[in-house]
């Protein structure tokens, strides 16, 4: 087996536009691995371990303080109704320590006062994070008799509501919280109950589909990350990744006196209009004359009839509903993109349901986005980048397809984007949010994630630590991932929302980063600063898709998703998860970083000097009853400041 390069030794080469070959068989597996290679940062600088701490960088003690003295893992309760109560009590907790900013306690249990509710929670800490993926035992209010049961998620939720309150600014949303959090555990319990029981995928299963299903407890720092509100028990089977859920599409036929579409989708040099694309996905089904078919999600088809302006295109004849027809289609990791092993397309379909912070539907605007980044790219932006990183590209999303009423206006909910896939069944493409989440797994009896088995059988394969092999796997990871994210904001001013779950890491046969995928039309932040080097690029940019951003609000947004979010959420999981010390890990991405300043972005510099960073506060956005789709992009979500992690001590 051929030696595989240390990243910064990788030989730039010419690669075909992913937006029109497939990744290629098992993607970077040909390249092999060697066992003794490490990365040459991986012991550059030295990690010292100050006595002191500070609320910056968290765990400053020996390195046995972060183990865990507190007794079995709350998340492995038997009782599946239990262990999801106690990752969303841990997420409600994780959420509002970071919120506020609070440090690292003096002990082993963390105190929070709730002055509203004249009491405070004790809360065992299992481990302390810098980075933020703190882990907690069952809390308990410092004011309740000894043999109080634990407070349980949705007292959590209630209580933290009231302390939130504060001034009466987010009176009324305190209630609605409380509902979804209820929700979000209840579809948590039956999403590990159900893994349990059929841990493993099926043989020869497609493997970007079973990392999309693998996302079982959701975002870390999220109150409810599992509520849907608005589905039945039926509809959750069919319709979650989590449940490896299935479904035909709904089919309406669109006249085309109010059908509207767009395409950047090329097949030889020639462009495919979404409509032809939507055809070969309905195969043989039989149109009326004069229209053209549109796929829909089949919970949205019920409730898009319900609504005045869909009802009257039917009632008028300009709307045919076909009802249910085709192969079945798999949920992906955001539940309403759907995916088909082999299909040429995914489908980026409408969704009123309440997912996270958001109804999922469609805005005309990043239809248009999608479109105009695909056009960007494949006017020389994408051979330029490719160049300098062969590995990494955008999923594109080049065409859509949808409906507008009789006086040209768009209707919301009936559309489709029509996504490029590039992955075959043997590409091993996983986002990091699924990469990083802890599931029950085959011959396990504990929650287990895919990053810590990559560790284990890279650590077994090579005879190295754990800890040595996690550097080197992260060093790898900023190479191949992040290295590319920040070359496309500073040479071309365009920045990605790239959170853990808009962003797959490409691995090869041994579990090694070889390349990366961003995915997601609505994240892209052209920088205001760099209109005229884009307008050049790319005439009329941003004139239908609203894209442009100031820059203060881009530099904001950009630490936010690609540094705290996705790298220091990475680094957390190698540590809550015992892989890592986080603070190698950071001195580490400080090396990366220093480096990475001559590329343009100013991102690696914001990181490395900025005494505290803007987070964006999920628990905070909740309370305030935000919808992160609507209204400009600076007043969508509440963002608090929080000690830079990355700051030596």
């Amino acid at each position: 087996m051929n030696p595989t390069p240390a990243p910064d030794t990788f030989e730039d080469s010419a690669a075909d536009d992913p937006a029109v070959h497939p990744v290629g068989p098992r993607a970077g597996a040909a390249a092999g691995t060697n066992e003794a290679t490490t990365h040459p940062d991986a012991v550059a600088e030295p990690v010292t371990v100050p006595g002191q701490k500070s609320k910056a960088c968290g765990e400053q003690h020996s390195p046995e303080a972060g183990r865990d003295r507190t007794g079995p893992d709350p998340l492995d309760d038997p009782d599946p109704q239990a262990a999801a109560d106690a990752a969303t009590v841990e997420n409600l907790l994780r959420c509002w320590v970071r919120e506020n900013d609070l440090p690292r306690p003096a002990g082993r249990t963390l105190r929070l006062p709730l002055g509203n509710s004249g009491t405070a929670l004790l809360v065992p800490v299992r481990y302390w994070s810098p980075c933020g993926w703190h882990r907690f035992g069952p809390a308990v209010l410092e004011s309740g008799p000894r043999d109080a049961p634990p407070v349980d998620a949705v007292t959590l939720a209630s209580l933290l509501g009231r302390e939130a309150d504060g001034g009466g600014a987010v009176r009324g949303e305190g209630a609605d919280l409380v509902g979804r959090v209820a929700d979000s555990v209840r579809r948590t319990a039956g999403f590990i109950a159900a893994r349990r029981r059929d841990p493993g995928p099926a043989d020869g299963a497609d493997l970007f589909l079973t990392a999309e299903q693998s996302l079982l407890l959701g975002h870390p720092t999220h109150p409810t990350p599992k509520s849907r509100e608005g589905l039945s028990e039926a509809e959750a089977h069919r319709y979650s990744p989590e449940l490896r859920g299935s479904f035909p599409l709904h089919w309406m036929a669109v006249d085309r006196s109010v059908l509207v579409q767009e395409s950047a989708w090329t097949e030889r040099g020639r462009t495919v209009t979404a409509e032809q694309i939507v055809s070969r996905l309905a195969a043989d089904l039989r149109l009326p004359e004069g229209t053209a078919p549109l796929p829909l999600h089949p919970w949205q088809a019920r409730e898009l009839a319900l609504r005045p302006a869909v009802a009257a295109l039917l009632d008028d004849g300009l709307l045919h509903d076909l009802g249910p027809y085709g192969d079945h289609w798999f949920p992906t990791s955001s539940v309403r993109t759907v995916h088909r092993p082999g299909a040429a397309a995914m489908l980026k379909l409408s969704l009123g349901v309440r997912i996270t912070n958001s109804r999922r539907e469609n805005l005309r605007k990043e239809l248009h986005r999608g479109v105009e980044v695909q056009r960007l790219l494949r006017g020389g932006l994408a051979e330029e980048w490719h160049a300098a990183h062969p590995g990494f590209d955008i999923v594109r999303d080049p065409a859509w397809i949808a409906v507008d009423d009789t006086d040209g206006a768009p209707v919301p909910g009936l559309d489709a984007v029509l996504r490029h896939n590039p992955f075959g069944p043997d590409d091993d493409a996983v986002c990091i949010a699924g990469l990083t989440a802890p599931r029950p797994w085959p011959g396990r009896s504990g929650m287990h994630s895919r990053l810590a088995d990559l560790v284990g059988h890279l650590a077994a394969r090579t005879g190295r630590p754990a800890g040595a092999v996690s550097a080197e796997w992260f060093l790898r990871y900023l190479d191949q991932v992040v290295r590319p994210v920040l070359w496309l904001d500073g040479q071309a001013g365009v920045a990605l929302e790239a959170h853990q779950q808009n962003t797959l890491v490409l691995l090869d046969g041994d579990g090694w980063p070889v390349g990366g995928r961003y995915r997601d039309n609505q994240g892209y932040y052209f920088r205001e600063s760099r209109r005229e080097a884009l307008e050049a690029r790319l005439p009329g940019i941003g004139t239908h898709s609203d894209t442009f951003v100031a820059d203060d609000v881009t530099d904001e947004r950009f630490a936010y998703y690609l540094g705290i979010n996705n790298v220091l959420g990475l680094i957390g999981a190698f540590g809550a998860q015992r892989l890592a010390d986080e603070r190698v890990l950071l001195a580490a991405l400080r090396q990366f970083l220093g480096k990475a300043t001559g590329l343009g972005s100013a991102l690696p510099a914001q990181l490395l000097e900025a005494p505290t960073l803007r987070c964006k506060a999920n628990l905070l956005t909740r309370l305030h009853g935000l919808d992160e789709l609507v209204g400009p992009v600076d007043t969508q979500s509440v963002y608090v400041t929080i000690a830079n992690p990355l700051r030596p001590c």
